[in-house]
Formats: structure tokens, C-alpha cells, sequence
């Protein structure tokens, strides 16, 4: 995920908290909150609650390529964080890519691509 799409910032994410909006999936928990810039800035929460540092930097993995993904398809201007919860552990791909784009229809921020589109 390039540099300026991420959230880093421990303010950022204290914001996040603060001011947030908060959707619950059983596999993540979505916070988003504005940001006034021209595109979207995302963050992944681990804790060592997951397992051990190989299972937690997976979940990482897992998540920004199904964020990746969508990215196109989201409405801009937004900070976005996804924490993760104990039972994404393990799961395949294709479901978490699932958890992730169902939360972000939740939020009202991603509109999927229409059936037989090239994206």
C-alpha cells in the first residue's frame, strides 16, 4: 500500500477512536471518521491477542490486499481503521476480502462493481 494511503500516526488513531463512527463484523471491528483530504488513509490493528507475530503480520497481509482491492470503488476523503478480532485467525483469503467489503458497505463507503465489469 503506497506511503500517503496510510495511517500510521498514533494521533490519527487516537482520532479515529474518538471521533469515529464503529462497525462490528464478527472478523473485524470498522472505524471511520473524515479526514478533508482528497483520499482515503487506512490502518490495521493486530494485537498480540491474534498469536504470534507470523499469524499477526498474515492478518495484516490479508487485510491491506482486500482493502487493496476495493480501494477504487470507495468513496474518498475518509480515515479508515480495521481492528482485527481473534477469529480472523486462520481464515482463508476470500472470506476475509468478504468481512471487509461487507463492513464497508455498512459504512456506506464502498459500491461494488457492477456483474461482468472489468475491474
Amino acid at each position: 500500500m503506497q506511503r500517503h494511503l496510510r495511517l500510521r500516526r498514533k494521533e490519527d488513531f487516537a482520532r479515529l477512536r474518538q471521533q469515529g463512527r464503529v462497525w462490528q463484523h464478527p472478523l473485524l471491528i470498522l472505524s471511520v471518521t473524515s479526514n478533508g483530504l482528497a483520499h482515503n488513509r487506512y490502518g490495521f490493528v493486530t494485537s498480540k491477542r491474534l498469536g504470534t507475530a507470523v499469524v499477526r503480520n498474515r492478518i495484516r497481509r490479508l487485510l491491506r490486499e482486500a482493502v487493496r482491492e476495493v480501494h477504487a470503488h470507495l468513496r474518498q476523503g475518509y480515515d479508515i481503521a480495521f481492528v482485527a478480532r481473534p477469529r480472523i485467525a486462520g481464515q482463508p483469503f476470500q472470506v476475509v476480502r468478504q468481512a471487509v467489503s461487507v463492513s464497508l458497505q455498512r459504512a456506506g463507503l464502498y459500491n461494488p462493481p457492477a456483474e461482468g465489469s472489468s475491474s
